[in-house]
């Protein structure tokens, strides 16, 4: 499959190899069986890995495989824990992860903020004790597709993710700290958006890193402050470049403030806030979503300035990718590939 068929930031020296969803879904599964994951946890993270993958998100995608199998065995994260909903004397809501992979964890705090919501109308529930909660958007979207206005977002842990560059500044101080937002209404589905308030999500380095690929130019410092496309300068000191320069550098900061200040010291990787509101409160949802259609239709048919085919809608890309791509299977460069079926042999032979 060539470069220009797949939607990804990497530029690839080689074409990628196309394995089927079921097929991959079942390797990484067993990579996690393998690390000690339960069945049900290792199926959970490989379809969500997956589904990255199928929307188009290759940094949060199946490549995330390898550097979970790293956390895993560096007992950065624990293989053998589930989360579970906790209350502080407080009051408040919490979901513990217990020092596991947050993608679990991220599922139980979506159902739960939907339960309180529905009956309170809002809730605040917080996510603490995780590893990478993988692909945001995917939990947000779903609560939209409930009919509950969901936010999150997350940060902490800026010791060990000394990521994103400050604006003004040429040295990683802050973790790339994401949004998600995600509104029921439109006939194709919630407006969903999903994005770090770095330029760049840190997966896609990693996803470079492992596939011998070069970065998009101007998103990425070198120790010295100066722009490269090698993400091998990442890994030697140099720096993510916020998005949209100050701005993007202010909602990181509050994030990490929330994350650090109001939930707590972060335990294994990050902390984070999701905040439900049942629009049903407001409006019946035939008249949401007829409204939210008319508005959104009106900006689909928005004359695309040059350089654009159109206008697009946040979170319909991602839905259409998806539906484009979920019986053809997923192209994955060849060097990750290769190393994912590298780890499920060594751990197959561990085991």
């Amino acid at each position: 499959m060539n470069q220009d068929q797949v939607r990804s930031k990497l530029e690839l020296e080689e074409e990628r190899v196309v394995i089927p969803t079921d097929e991959i879904v079942t390797l990484v599964s067993g990579i996690f069986e393998n690390i000690g994951c339960s069945a049900e946890v290792a199926r959970e993270v490989a379809e969500h890995l997956a589904d990255a993958n199928l929307c188009g998100m290759e940094s949060h995608g199946l490549m995330r495989t390898l550097q979970y199998a790293e956390q895993f065995e560096a007992g950065y994260m624990r293989a053998d824990v589930s989360p579970e909903i906790k209350m502080t004397a407080r009051g408040a809501t919490i979901v513990d992860g217990n020092g596991g992979i947050g993608i679990p964890a991220m599922r139980l705090a979506i159902e739960e903020g939907c339960r309180v919501a529905s009956e309170q109308g809002v809730s605040a529930v917080a996510i603490r004790n995780v590893g990478h909660t993988g692909r945001l958007g995917a939990f947000t979207e779903a609560a939209a597709c409930q009919g509950f206005l969901s936010i999150c977002f997350g940060g902490g842990g800026r010791e060990k993710w000394r990521q994103v560059a400050p604006y003004g500044g040429k040295r990683g101080m802050l973790p790339t700290n994401p949004y998600s937002i995600a509104v029921p209404g439109g006939d194709r589905g919630p407006m969903m958006f999903d994005f770090a308030t770095s330029k760049i999500a840190g997966g896609w380095i990693y996803a470079a890193r492992s596939a011998g690929a070069k970065l998009p130019d101007n998103v990425l410092m070198d120790p010295e402050g100066n722009v490269t496309r090698d993400p091998e300068d990442y890994f030697r000191g140099g720096a993510i470049m916020p998005s949209g320069g100050h701005k993007g550098y202010a909602l990181a900061l509050a994030a990490e403030i929330v994350a650090e200040a109001m939930l707590g010291p972060t335990e294994t990787e990050g902390s984070w806030l999701l905040l439900t509101v049942d629009s049903k409160r407001y409006r019946e949802p035939g008249q949401l979503q007829q409204i939210a259609e008319e508005i959104l239709d009106e900006l689909r048919n928005c004359p695309p300035a040059p350089g654009f085919e159109r206008v697009e809608i946040p979170g319909e890309r991602e839905r259409e990718y998806r539906e484009r791509t979920r019986d053809s299977g997923i192209p994955l460069p060849r060097q990750t590939l290769r190393q994912i079926q590298e780890l499920s042999e060594r751990l197959e032979a561990a085991n």
